[in-house]
């Protein structure tokens, strides 16, 4: 073969086997990646087989508003192979519609899974009718629970509008209807009509008290004024079965449920929608990835406000300055 030839016979040689090199550690890398992410999905985090039994943990915290991304969650657990759910409450409520949806769901999962209601700083109002919905109530000393109570608040502009001189005119099919709107004094027949729906909520958060604690109607009256009570105080009063935290969450679930000793907690998380991410929690993500936990905190803190302030009709929360 002439030298030219020859040499170009080289570089085409050379040529090929750089691409297949190429290819060779390419597809060893897809492989590689597709064996780690099929590992991650068997194996935990912590190495532990994922087929094995393991004790789920969901957790409930701000705002209840009842969102599909908290349903579907509640209902893949529902369907998993968990042995158990620790259900971890830090709420001081939301909506009653939302609560309503909240308890029913976990209800169902305990139907097929033994729960027990892990609460940590509150669950109050709201948060309390989700921890009804577990087999078990277990709370820290200091933590709050129960405010028993429905409310609806509205704003009415009524003086601010008499004070510039703005008068709101409508028509209306009856003298109820959009009643009360907060452009005109309330009547008394809306407010009778308003307490009428508080009252029947009211009705209903109770008896599903007296249902799910076993209590009677004079120990459903020392609790139901809407005030919050200390785990303590809400063992003493029937709220609550016993002081403590995980641990002794999972004692009982292996005392009582017959749950294997020794099994690994596996959070569950939702998979976020634009449902629940807002402005001010877009940007608690943000400041969390440049590990800014000061601003993200602050940020949560204001999605909370901004969230407890938007709610729509009938509310089950508790709050400091005394929407309880």
């Amino acid at each position: 073969m002439p030298a030219p030839l020859f040499a170009d016979y080289l570089v085409e040689r050379r040529l090929l086997r750089r691409r297949l090199s190429f290819w060779r550690v390419f597809a060893f890398t897809v492989a590689a990646l597709v064996v780690i992410i099929l590992g991650l999905r068997v194996f935990g985090s912590d190495g532990a087989f994922n087929f094995s039994p393991r004790i789920a943990r969901l957790s409930i915290s701000g705002i209840i508003t009842g969102d599909r991304d908290t349903l579907k969650l509640i209902s893949r657990i529902e369907d998993s192979d968990a042995a158990a759910v620790l259900v971890s409450i830090n709420s001081p409520g939301g909506t009653t519609t939302g609560a309503e949806r909240l308890f029913e769901a976990i209800r169902r999962l305990s139907a097929k899974k033994p729960t027990v209601a892990v609460v940590g700083t509150m669950a109050a109002s709201g948060g309390y009718i989700a921890a009804l919905g577990a087999d078990q109530i277990v709370a820290q000393g200091n933590s709050l629970v129960g405010s028993i109570g429905v409310l609806v608040e509205y704003p009415n502009f009524t003086k601010l509008l008499d004070t510039i001189g703005v008068k709101v005119e409508d028509v209306k099919s009856s003298p109820l209807k959009a009643s009360p709107n907060g452009f005109e004094p309330t009547t008394p027949e809306a407010r009778a009509a308003l307490a009428s729906i508080v009252d029947d909520s009211f009705a209903w958060f109770k008896a599903l008290v007296k249902d799910r604690r076993g209590m009677t109607d004079a120990q459903l009256a020392a609790v139901d004024d809407g005030r919050v009570f200390t785990g303590r105080q809400g063992r003493d009063l029937h709220l609550v079965d016993r002081i403590g935290g995980e641990r002794e969450a999972i004692a009982w679930l292996e005392q009582e449920k017959s749950v294997p000793k020794g099994l690994k907690v596996r959070d569950w998380k939702p998979t976020q929608s634009l449902e629940r991410l807002g402005i001010f929690s877009f940007a608690a993500r943000g400041a969390a990835l440049f590990h800014l936990d000061w601003l993200s905190q602050l940020f949560a803190q204001g999605d909370e406000f901004t969230r407890s302030r938007m709610l729509d009709g009938l509310v089950s929360i508790w709050q400091v300055d005394g929407a309880n």
